[in-house]
């Protein structure tokens, strides 16, 4: 299943919905030094907030959603938010 990731232009918490992302800027700043955090995303399912790693935003790691009410598992690919398929 995929979802439409949606960019938003400036930081407006009360605008991220589900799918929104906002790339931070002075993005080699948090995290760890080879793998910083570089965007936020609302989880495409339930819309909570999380910090995104480079490697997450380029899809090469998945990302799991920290809210308690919510586990979905997903990356981003060149098309969207895609979610993993179980095996």
């Amino acid at each position: 299943m995929l979802t439409e990731l949606e960019l938003l232009g400036e930081w407006i918490p009360e605008q991220m919905e589900p799918g929104t992302l906002f790339v931070l800027e002075n993005t080699g700043t948090m995290g760890e030094a080879n793998n910083p955090y570089v965007a936020v995303l609302a989880c495409p399912h339930c819309g909570a907030l999380g910090l995104i790693t480079r490697m997450q935003y380029v899809g090469m790691e998945s990302m799991i959603c920290g809210s308690d009410y919510c586990s979905s598992e997903y990356y981003l690919n060149d098309e969207g938010i895609e979610y993993r398929k179980p095996h």
